[in-house]
């Protein structure tokens, strides 16, 4: 395992009750000049990041088993991310890949190409949002396949533009008074272990999918079937062993394409370079974001040659699509995440977690389920000895680690899962400690 070496002191540290002084004068600011609809879930303001600490304005340092959702995995200041950026931005910001190309866009999609599944020929094309890279995805099926309908599934998330709020199931806060959306989105079940009928295979769940798709939507109408490998606002739900080889097969035998939206738990997030990997699926596309440039804005889709290159020349691009100073910093990330093992390393924080938390997700009454992969896991909450969701214990234990100075994330359909999405270069001690006060506000929110 990489001797990882920090800029911060990784030591958890309030100097002051949160949200601080300084805090609560940006707050202040932001409610005169940003949107009321813009959001955040911490109430402190951070200054400095590195590793698996947030330095907030007010000079406390707080425990990070968020990276910013899934980005910051190679930390927020990653030595050669950072490299890579002040070298690259020294020498231009941008030029538009649709007009003047550049050497790092093409390398981006040659290293993507390397690491996705699959041996088979590639192409790629890079935007800057998930959002995007999923509309892409879709805009490639539909033209490869000449088919129309997109297939999803329940507590998927997928974006926010309005063809992926359409395919997101979640209405609040995503959809509310967004509408109407696009057409020819049509939903089935997911495979969902935790609330699936005792006992149901990855197989026959995804029988129940497919037959629902076919009688309700038309196997010669079906352009791609698009799923999340491990959902992620959802609830980061695993779907039962099989499930989604079932899918990729019928793809195959109809027809239709296959995406897998590794948007949050691709780039070794899961302790595999995407999460497609555990079950051997090799998509027809592959969308990603998040964790593959250390905190620029960066995305893509990759799959099939022919495939994606049915698509006419200007089809596919974007002004900032592939900004060079994006590229270089995902360069940088890939690299760290290949010299510092942080796959494995994610496999560690998935032990980490079990060992802190494993007898306490079997004992407590309101944890219905510890799950996840690598350093994407999460709890769910639920009514005492029942499997009713409790979101209101969820906020209550993530008020209360923010308290003690530990970041987390909630999540899920029913608003009833705090996820754990620690940088992959977290300090391990740090990450014992941050789960332990975890642990205390578990226990009180279920005594």
């Amino acid at each position: 395992m990489a001797d990882i070496e920090y800029r911060l002191e990784q030591k958890r540290d309030l100097k002051t009750a949160l949200p601080g002084p300084k805090s609560q004068e940006l707050a202040a600011r932001r409610e005169k000049a940003v949107a009321a609809g813009v959001a955040s879930s911490v109430p402190v303001y951070a200054d400095e990041l590195d590793g698996g600490i947030i330095k907030d304005a007010d000079g406390n340092q707080l425990i990070d088993l968020g990276s910013g959702i899934a980005v910051t995995s190679v930390g927020a200041t990653a030595p050669k991310v950072v490299e890579k950026v002040r070298e690259a931005v020294g020498k231009f910001t941008h030029t538009c890949f649709m007009v003047t190309p550049y050497e790092g866009y093409v390398e981006v999609a040659e290293k993507i190409a390397s690491l996705t599944p699959g041996a088979f020929d590639k192409r790629a094309a890079l935007f800057n949002s998930g959002s995007e890279a999923v509309e892409n995805a879709v805009k490639i099926a539909r033209v490869h396949t000449k088919r129309n309908a997109i297939v999803v599934f329940d507590h998927a998330y997928h974006g926010r533009t309005n063809l992926t709020l359409a395919m997101t199931s979640k209405v609040m806060p995503y959809k509310q008074g967004f509408g109407p959306f696009a057409n020819e989105v049509y939903r089935v079940p997911m495979s969902y272990p935790f609330r699936d009928p005792e006992g149901m295979t990855g197989e026959e769940a995804a029988k129940r999918a497919l037959t629902l798709m076919e009688k309700q939507v038309g196997v010669e109408n079906v352009a791609a079937i698009v799923i999340e490998p491990i959902q992620g606002e959802g609830g980061f739900i695993v779907p039962a062993p099989g499930f989604l080889p079932a899918l990729s097969q019928w793809c195959k035998d109809n027809g239709a394409v296959f995406v897998a939206d590794e948007v949050q738990a691709g780039v070794a997030r899961t302790g595999k370079w995407f999460s497609s990997e555990y079950e051997g699926v090799e998509p027809d596309l592959v969308t990603f974001a998040k964790g593959i440039a250390g905190g620029m804005p960066l995305s893509g889709v990759v799959g099939r040659a022919e495939l994606v290159n049915v698509v006419h020349g200007g089809g596919l691009g974007g002004t900032y699509g592939g900004n060079p100073v994006a590229c270089a910093a995902a360069l940088g990330a890939i690299e760290t995440i290949e010299d510092w093992n942080l796959a494995d390393r994610a496999l560690e924080i998935e032990k980490i977690i079990k060992q802190e938390l494993g007898s306490l997700a079997e004992s407590s009454p309101i944890v219905g389920e510890l799950r996840g992969r690598g350093a994407m896991m999460a709890l769910e909450f639920v009514k005492p000895r029942s499997k009713e969701p409790n979101a209101d214990a969820a906020q209550q234990i993530a008020a209360k680690c923010l308290e003690q100075g530990v970041v987390i994330l909630t999540c899920g359909t029913f608003g009833n899962n705090v996820r754990l999405l620690p940088p992959l270069v977290i300090d391990f001690d740090l990450l014992r400690e941050g789960l332990r006060i975890f642990a205390k506000a578990i226990e009180a929110a279920g005594a």
